[in-house]
């Protein structure tokens, strides 16, 4: 029973996930091919006024963008089922490697956030619900509102402002200092100059987590179990940890990882208010000047991104309470 439940959970999660890619896929085709940018004027630059008309045609044979937008997207599915998800026009390197080098530096900055935001935001959540009513409520819910409202980009230009331009405690940008060379960048430099964005990110992710957090601790608190554990005298932490944090705790698991694709969204306004050399900014290149494989590949690799995470949210909602089956979490 438990193996045919397990099958079953996984056939249904192949077919979401491939049925996703696929729609995703033809839609960024879509959008892309009807574009206003012009790949090859994309590609060449500054210099177009020196590219004469078979020097451009040349160029569009070497790309394929001489075909038609479907024989385009058939070649690039037979190379895709082949491993082969092209060369990127911007970078002139396979899309893979341009993938990998980027969400190195990407998986840093999001797991630093990732990790801050669901950290205090939990804390946050706790201390607002126990103490409800109080001024540390009142204050986590302002601050929580106030950032849910806020603006990815306008919250990094302000920190950027602030602590790189005014205080000069950090770098204005980059993920790594000027000038330097790759193997001389010590671990001191990477962590100076990913701080900011990595605190962009975490300020805002905090907001969600809490008030879900606090909301959800505040229902726990008021239920019945919860006044019988009171009648025989306990209260405070004790009660938190007895009752209370297994009933928040898998809520706040499933939000945590469903962040992923805002904290991915996040991410590209962030990096390019820092000049982050990450997957962000390569998504937003790529989309700027018509690289479709590029482009394509990062929109495959973030659906792949996110829908993991959300696989992972479900799996460890099994293991913590098996009593939950599939299609009937909460």
């Amino acid at each position: 029973m438990v193996q045919a439940s397990l099958f079953k959970f996984i056939i249904g999660k192949s077919i979401r996930i491939i049925s996703l890619l696929a729609a995703l896929c033809l839609l960024s085709f879509v959008l892309v091919s009807h574009s206003p940018v012009d790949p090859v004027q994309a590609y060449v630059g500054a210099d177009m006024a020196k590219v004469s008309p078979e020097q451009r045609a040349k160029i569009a044979e070497h790309w394929g963008l001489d075909k038609s937008p479907a024989e385009r997207f058939v070649l690039w599915g037979k190379s895709l089922l082949q491993g082969d998800m092209g060369t990127s026009m911007i970078y002139r390197a396979p899309v893979t490697d341009v993938i990998k080098e980027r969400f190195q530096a990407s998986l840093a900055l999001m797991g630093i956030a990732w990790a801050l935001s669901g950290i205090l935001g939990f804390l946050m959540g706790i201390a607002a619900a126990m103490l409800r009513g109080s001024w540390l409520d009142k204050l986590i819910k302002w601050y929580c509102l106030t950032l849910a409202s806020t603006p990815t980009f306008w919250l990094g230009l302000l920190l950027l402002i602030i602590f790189s331009v005014w205080l000069g405690w950090f770098p204005v940008g980059m993920g790594v200092p000027a000038g330097v060379l790759k193997e001389n960048v010590t671990l001191a430099n990477r962590i100076n100059h990913i701080i900011l964005p990595a605190l962009t990110l975490s300020i805002i992710g905090v907001a969600n987590i809490a008030l879900h957090t606090r909301q959800k601790l505040i229902d726990v608190l008021e239920s019945d179990y919860i006044l019988f554990a009171r009648a025989k005298g306990e209260a405070g932490l004790k009660l938190l940890w007895r009752h209370g944090l297994r009933n928040i705790a898998l809520p706040a698991i499933t939000l945590q990882f469903a962040s992923l694709s805002e904290l991915f969204g996040g991410s590209v306004l962030a990096e390019q208010v820092f000049s982050y050399p990450g997957l962000g900014q390569a998504t937003v290149q790529a989309g700027l000047r018509g690289d479709l494989p590029l482009l394509l590949g990062l929109v495959l690799f973030s659906a792949i991104f996110v829908f993991t995470g959300n696989l992972i949210a479900d799996i460890i909602y099994k293991l913590v309470d098996p009593r939950i089956k599939e299609g009937n979490a909460i």
